[in-house]
C-alpha cells in the first residue's frame, strides 16, 4: 500500500499558524445570512475575530451581515463588537478589531427581496474596490434549510454565484442536511443547481475539533496502534456523545428531529467513519472522502431493530441537586411527542478489517455528564498465566479518545500491583491537550471558516457522505415511527433500560465516562 504523505505540504492536521507554512487566507469576504442568530453571535462572529486576531485573515477581508434589522453599518459593527467581547477565545486587541471593523458592512433585507440582493451585490463590489477583496466571496447560510432555495436563487439572479476565472464564490451550509434521504437529495439538488459541487462546503463543526482530527494522527502516524486496529485485536468500539442538559429553549426545533437525526446521522457517523476507514492514499480531500465513504457504505444495521436499537425520553426528577422538568414538560413541547432524547444503535461493518466487531453509538440529553468520546476496547489476552483471583481487578485494554470536554487520549492496560504477590489491575496513561501543548486549541469554527477561505475541503462532508448516513438511519427512524412511545429514563442516569439490555445481549456493558 502506498504510504500516507504526512508532510506539511499535504497534512491537513498541521497547525494553523505553522511558521514554516502559514495558512493565511487571501483577499476575500464572508456574507452571513442569519447573522443575528445564536450560531452567528456565539460562534461565527467570534471565530472570524479570533482568526483576524491570530493574523490568519488577509488585511483585505470583508464581513457582511444580511438580516431584517434596520441597522446602519456602524450599528452592525457595534453588534459584532459586543459579541466578540463576550464570546471570543483570544484576548481582545484594539488594533485587530480596528482592522477588521474597516471591512464590516450590513445589508438590510428579506430573503425574497430582490432589491436587497442587488444592494448586497453593490456592497460586495464596494468591498472589492475599497478593501481589495478581488471578487472572492463566501456565503454562509446560517438559516433553516427551507430558505436555501430562495437565498441561492436570489444569489444566482444577482450574479453573486457566478464562478469566474479570476475569483471564487463559495457557499457554506450548516446542518441539518435534510431530515431523511429524500430531503437530503432534494436539498443537494437545490444548492448544486446554483453552485458547483467543489464550491459547496457542508459544515459539521465536530470535524473541526482538534481531537477529532487527531484520530487520523493517532492511527496513521503511530506504528503501535494501526496493526491492532482490526477485528483480530478489537473486541468492540463505543462512540458516545452525552449531554447533561435538556432541550430548554429548543423545544420547537427539537420536537420531530430527535437525538438520532440531530447527532447520530452527522456527528457520530462521521466519528465512526474516521475510526473505521482504511488508510487513505493521502490526506487530501479526494482520498480522505473516498475512504470515509467506503466505511459508511460498509455499515450494516442489525437484522432485528427491536434488539439492536434503543430510544428514550428523559423524565422529570432530581439531577445535580436540582429538580428538572421532563422532556414532555419543557416549555413549548407537544405533550404527546414521541421524539426521542436518547438513541443507541448497534452497527457492524461488512469489511475484512472489521467483520464481527460491533460499533455501539449512543447519544442523549439529561445524562450523567457531558462527554464525547470514542472507546476502542481490545480483546482479552491469554489468561492461563493468571488465576481469577490475580486478575479480579483487570478489565480489557482500551484506547479512549476524548473529544470533549477534557480533550485528550487515555490508554487503559494491566499492571502488577506493588507487593509480594502477583496481583494485576487496571492503570491508565493519559494525554491531555491542555497539558501537552502550550497553545490552546482553536475553536472548530475557526478552523473550518479558514479552510473555506483557503478552499481546503478535507474536513467537509460531501453529499455522498450525507446520503450514506441517511441510508443508515432512515430504516431505524421508520421502525421507531411504528413502534409506539420511547422509554422514559430518569435525568442524571445513562439512559433507558433498553440501552443496557442492548449491550447485555452481547455480554458487554456501556462505559461510564
Amino acid at each position: 500500500m502506498t504510504p500516507v504523505d504526512i508532510s506539511p505540504d499535504h497534512n491537513p492536521l498541521r497547525s494553523s499558524d505553522d511558521r514554516r507554512l502559514p495558512r493565511i487566507a487571501g483577499p476575500s469576504s464572508i456574507v452571513i445570512f442569519g447573522v443575528t442568530g445564536d450560531l452567528s453571535r456565539k460562534k461565527l462572529l467570534p471565530a472570524i475575530y479570533d482568526l483576524a486576531n491570530r493574523g490568519l485573515l488577509s488585511p483585505s477581508f470583508g464581513l457582511v451581515g444580511f438580516a431584517r434589522r434596520d441597522w446602519s453599518d456602524d450599528e452592525f459593527r457595534q453588534f459584532v463588537l459586543e459579541n466578540v467581547r463576550q464570546h471570543a477565545r483570544t484576548e481582545f486587541s484594539e488594533e485587530a478589531w480596528r482592522e477588521l471593523a474597516r471591512g464590516i458592512r450590513f445589508v438590510r433585507g428579506e430573503f425574497d427581496d430582490a432589491d436587497a440582493f442587488d444592494r448586497l451585490s453593490g456592497t460586495l463590489e464596494e468591498l472589492d474596490r475599497e478593501r481589495g477583496t478581488r471578487g472572492n466571496h463566501a456565503f454562509y447560510l446560517s438559516i433553516p434549510p427551507r430558505s436555501f432555495s430562495e437565498v441561492t436563487t436570489q444569489l444566482r439572479r444577482a450574479g453573486l454565484a457566478e464562478q469566474r476565472d479570476d475569483a471564487w464564490r463559495r457557499v457554506i451550509i450548516e446542518k441539518p442536511f435534510g431530515h431523511d434521504l429524500e430531503s437530503a437529495r432534494e436539498l443537494n439538488a437545490i444548492v448544486e443547481s446554483v453552485f458547483p459541487s467543489d464550491a459547496i462546503f457542508r459544515i459539521d463543526h465536530y470535524l473541526g475539533k482538534e481531537t477529532v482530527q487527531n484520530i487520523l494522527a493517532v492511527r496513521f502516524a503511530n506504528q503501535m496502534f494501526e496493526p491492532l486496529w482490526n477485528a483480530n485485536s478489537v473486541d468492540h468500539v463505543q462512540i458516545t456523545m452525552a449531554e447533561d442538559i435538556g432541550v430548554s429553549g429548543r423545544a420547537g426545533y427539537y420536537d420531530g428531529v430527535g437525538a438520532a437525526r440531530d447527532v447520530i446521522q452527522n456527528h457520530l457517523l462521521q466519528l465512526l467513519a474516521l475510526t473505521a476507514m482504511e488508510e487513505p492514499l493521502s490526506f487530501n480531500a479526494k482520498d480522505l472522502r473516498a475512504e470515509k465513504e467506503k466505511a459508511l457504505a460498509a455499515v450494516r444495521l442489525p437484522a432485528d431493530l427491536s434488539l439492536g436499537t434503543a430510544r428514550g425520553q428523559y423524565g422529570s426528577g432530581w439531577q445535580g441537586g436540582e429538580y428538572v422538568r421532563g422532556f414532555l414538560e419543557e416549555e413549548g413541547m407537544n405533550p404527546h411527542s414521541t421524539t426521542e432524547t436518547y438513541a443507541a444503535l448497534r452497527l457492524e461493518l461488512d469489511s475484512r478489517r472489521w467483520r464481527g466487531v460491533p460499533f455501539y453509538v449512543r447519544t442523549g440529553k439529561r445524562l450523567g455528564r457531558r462527554v464525547t468520546e470514542i472507546a476502542v476496547t481490545f480483546k482479552n489476552g491469554p489468561e492461563y498465566l493468571f488465576d481469577p483471583s490475580q486478575r479480579a481487578s483487570l478489565g480489557p485494554n482500551a484506547l479512549v479518545i476524548r473529544v470533549q470536554p477534557d480533550e485528550g487520549i487515555t490508554i487503559r492496560f494491566g499492571s502488577k500491583v506493588p507487593g509480594a504477590g502477583m496481583q494485576v489491575r487496571d492503570v491508565t496513561m493519559d494525554f491531555g491537550y491542555g497539558h501537552a501543548f502550550t497553545e490552546s486549541s482553536p475553536e472548530a469554527y475557526e478552523r473550518l471558516i479558514l479552510d473555506v477561505l483557503l478552499g481546503d475541503p478535507p474536513l467537509f462532508p460531501r453529499h455522498e457522505e450525507v446520503e450514506l448516513s441517511w441510508k443508515i438511519l432512515d430504516p431505524v427512524e421508520e421502525f421507531w415511527a411504528s413502534g409506539g412511545r420511547p422509554e422514559t429514563y430518569a435525568p442524571g442516569t445513562w439512559g433507558p433500560e433498553s440501552a443496557t439490555a442492548l449491550m447485555a445481549r452481547d455480554g458487554r456493558v456501556w462505559r461510564r465516562p
